[in-house]
């Protein structure tokens, strides 16, 4: 008996029922029409009750639900989620849909309503987009069936207690790869860089065709394999250059923290920092990772056998922000001990005031002596859609001078940091992976590192 309900049609004519003895006070002739009408309620709500009992095709009458998702959920990114009805009973009925999903999405708007006929199979597709990493508990699958009569609900309840964990967007990196693998990267926004000299790794000398370039002719080679009638001009082939080390450098303090469109700065670098090394990976380029903050964090070697990616990604996946400043000359030091090969190194932070950049300063050159620095800090968003806002009062007007001086102490980060040769890239947090992915391959094009 618990798992029926009285559905709100039944307490519409219950309260009709109501309203007419309430009238038959007034008159009489009503109160035997209003009591058979309440005779024949009865009567039709125990009917309906006992129909979602019966017997169904496969034994007892029910709606069986699966529901079906992945066995972890990518981080900032829509994760589908599909639900499978199917009717067992006899007869139509009118089933509601609720899924039990984690509380840290809170959306009251997971309920579906479907109509199946006898031995019908239905599928309902959603969406979840989670903000966090962690592990996320399911509840129940809850269906609510009532037959075409519409006065009582059966409940079902399905799928109870399924726990899945948020990892790093490994959909985001899997989608950079298909295009990268298809040379399809301008899709995304990847731009195409143009070569300028030579950056390569000699590969092989071949025959010249039509169309080579005349500076690529090996003279001496050519010589030697010149026959009697007839010159044999070959070409020097070259491939880019490879094994070379990138190493994605996050910062966890306390400025990673601040969110944008629902995510932390610091979940935006580690999905920046999931689809950069994976790229690199294709690159045939060695990917390797150092997070730090008031003390060190982890330190991935650079690598690029099978299965680095899934070990860089479960070390992404258990990685959090601390509250205390954070410590470069920690980041200098270790540096200066683990990584002994030049490397493009990918530091991800965020700088509010000059002053603060200023003070760290020191550390990024000594760094920048060693390797191929790139500073990657974030644009406020928000001001700037301040800042695009027109002002109307002189207030407004005052606020947006503040706001601009803010905006105006970013972009001379940028200069300060030019300045004395360290790379530094002001992105928006939503266009961090193209942008990062777009400087890498411009490194490589120009033979930085």
């Amino acid at each position: 008996m618990r798992s029926l309900y009285l559905t709100q049609r039944f307490f519409v004519v219950l309260a009709a029922v109501t309203t007419g003895f309430v009238a038959a006070f007034f008159l009489p002739a009503l109160l035997r029409p209003v009591q058979g009408v309440l005779v024949l309620l009865t009567l039709l709500t125990v009917v309906d009750a006992l129909l979602l009992f019966l017997p169904g095709k496969t034994g007892a009458g029910h709606v069986f639900a699966r529901r079906t998702l992945g066995e972890k959920l990518a981080n900032g990114s829509d994760n589908d989620v599909a639900i499978y009805l199917e009717n067992h009973f006899r007869f139509p009925v009118r089933v509601q849909t609720i899924d039990e999903i984690p509380h840290q999405f809170q959306r009251r708007d997971v309920l579906f309503r479907h109509r199946l006929a006898p031995a019908e199979t239905a599928v309902i597709r959603y969406q979840l987009r989670p903000l966090k990493r962690g592990e996320y508990h399911f509840g129940a699958v809850n269906v609510l069936a009532s037959s075409l009569l519409g006065l009582v609900r059966r409940r079902f309840r399905y799928d109870q207690d399924q726990m899945v964990p948020v990892y790093p967007s490994f959909l985001q990196m899997r989608q950079y790869e298909l295009l990268a693998i298809s040379n399809r990267l301008t899709e995304a926004g990847v731009k195409r860089i143009r070569r300028v000299g030579r950056s390569m790794e000699f590969e092989q000398i071949r025959p010249y065709v039509a169309g080579d370039d005349p500076r690529t002719i090996n003279w001496k080679a050519s010589a030697r394999r010149s026959q009697p009638g007839g010159d044999t001009l070959v070409v020097n082939h070259f491939q880019d250059e490879r094994a070379q080390q990138v190493f994605c450098l996050i910062d966890k303090g306390r400025v990673m923290r601040m969110p944008f469109a629902g995510l932390s700065l610091l979940d935006y670098a580690i999905n920046a920092t999931l689809v950069v090394s994976n790229i690199a990976i294709l690159k045939h380029d060695k990917a390797g990772l150092v997070t730090f903050s008031d003390r060190l964090g982890s330190i991935v070697p650079a690598d690029r056998r099978s299965g680095h990616m899934q070990k860089l990604l479960e070390v992404l996946y258990k990685q959090r922000t601390k509250y205390l400043e954070t410590d470069f000359e920690l980041l200098y030091t270790t540096l200066k001990h683990k990584v002994r090969q030049r490397s493009l190194l990918i530091l991800f932070t965020n700088f509010e005031t000059l002053n603060g950049l200023q003070r760290q300063l020191p550390y990024f050159r000594r760094i920048a002596k060693d390797h191929l620095l790139l500073v990657v800090f974030f644009e406020n968003t928000e001001l700037r859609h301040y800042l695009d806002t027109p002002a109307e009062t002189t207030e407004d007007v005052y606020n947006q001078t503040i706001a601009e001086k803010f905006a105006q102490e970013k972009r001379q980060i940028v200069l300060e940091l030019q300045r004395y040769g360290i790379h530094a890239l002001l992105t928006p947090p939503q266009d961090l992976t193209i942008n990062t992915i777009n400087r890498y391959l411009e490194f490589k094009s120009r033979g930085l590192i």
